[in-house]
């Protein structure tokens, strides 16, 4: 968990976080975090996985590794696919790049940042964030360094390359844009954090002359593109509640842009529709999770925060399905792979859900630690990073 940046060390946040714990040492949702029991008999543990009969085939195509993972810093950090290469990073280690088809290692920059951001990739540049505030750009092709930057705190979104600029989260809040060529810083911008909320913060989406944000008080903002002026803000979630945790409301999982149509959920289970170039609200769904949305042709996949995984029809916001067989088992945000969603678990395993019913259809295991960043999947092969920093790669199969 984050706290507003009145000191950039995660000390001071852990410790702000625990005196909010001890004041709040009443309320249920706190005893839930250390109490392993429920005196209303409600389960508590994950939810042991069920036996099906596979409807899909799932060939495992090999694995890697990006260096030593983020174990329990709490970044979700995935890879990223560009022309067909997989661009990952590690808190050691460095940066990688990956043939997309075989695993074989193209090049491997090693530095002594810890990068927790990203990467993100576009416009021959692969750029990573460290914990630190560093920001690292390197030539996609070679891995060779282009140029460094700094920003004013931790880095754990992945930047996003495009228009000439690569645009950073910090976990301040502050949105930086520099230019993709020199590392000159061309403007920032900046959203007030509350004082409690979810740890990290979700990339931004890039449209035609817009930056697109989403906040840790439950909005989202557009932002122009040339100069980071703001142009309209919308709520996605209230900050509602008597305590600082229950009036948690961020909008930690990256927006989604689907023509001119932009979707963001929250993590108070709180998903809308918004016309992005006027920010004209088109519905709003009383469910919602942490993470990203999948994005499939007539229909969003979301998890929620308890483990059930639900699909929303994309013209009204209207739930289509909604599969809890995944109860309490930590779920990373949902990629859509094929006619299935795929979300990772705690334990390390992929679960491929039927797009149409939410039916299992397959099952896979990418080693034994969690998988919490979001699946990358590209020319028909999905990519997973577990927080030991070992990549995993699969093909659905005839």
């Amino acid at each position: 968990m984050t706290t507003a940046p009145l000191s950039g060390s995660p000390f001071v946040r852990v410790a702000i976080a625990l005196m909010l714990v001890a004041m709040l040492g009443g309320c249920a949702t706190i005893k839930g975090w250390f109490d392993r029991g429920d005196k209303a008999g409600k389960p508590t543990e994950p939810a042991e996985l069920a036996d099906f009969e596979p409807a899909a085939s799932v060939i495992r195509l090999w694995s890697a590794s990006a260096g030593k993972g983020e174990k329990r810093i709490g970044a979700r950090q995935a890879p990223v696919i560009a022309d067909g290469r997989v661009y990952a990073a590690a808190i050691e280690g460095g940066v990688r790049a990956f043939d997309l088809q075989t695993g074989a290692l193209v090049w491997h920059h090693d530095t002594g940042l810890r990068l927790s951001g990203g990467p993100g990739a576009g416009e021959g540049l692969v750029v990573a964030g460290g914990l630190d505030g560093d920001v690292l750009a390197l030539d996609a092709t070679t891995g060779a360094e282009k140029w460094r930057a700094k920003v004013s705190n931790e880095v754990i979104a992945a930047p996003v390359v495009g228009a000439g600029m690569v645009f950073v989260r910090s976990n301040d809040g502050r949105l930086t844009a520099f230019d993709a060529a020199t590392g000159e810083r061309r403007w920032f911008w900046q959203q007030d954090v509350p004082p409690l909320s979810v740890r990290g913060h979700a990339s931004v989406v890039l449209g035609p002359g817009y930056v697109f944000v989403g906040n840790d008080n439950g909005t989202v903002s557009a932002l122009a593109m040339a100069d980071g002026r703001p142009l309209w803000e919308r709520t996605v979630a209230e900050q509602e509640g008597r305590s600082e945790l229950e009036r948690m409301a961020d909008v930690d999982g990256t927006p989604v842009l689907d023509g001119a149509t932009l979707y963001a959920t929250s993590y108070k289970r709180q998903t809308v529709a918004i016309d992005a170039p006027t920010g004209r609200p088109l519905w709003a769904s009383t469910e919602g999770g942490p993470g990203r949305l999948g994005n499939a042709a007539d229909r969003l996949i979301v998890s929620d925060a308890g483990g059930a995984v639900l699909a929303l029809d994309k013209a009204t916001g209207s739930a289509l399905w909604k599969q809890d067989a995944l109860a309490r088992r930590d779920l990373s945000a949902p990629a859509v792979h094929g006619d299935y969603a795929v979300v990772g678990d705690y334990d390390g395993y992929l679960h491929w859900l039927r797009l149409d019913t939410g039916a299992f259809a397959a099952r896979a295991r990418a080693g034994r630690a969690p998988v919490r960043g979001t699946p990358a999947v590209a020319d028909g092969i999905l990519v997973v990073q577990n927080v030991e920093g070992e990549l995993t790669a699969f093909r659905l199969g005839q």
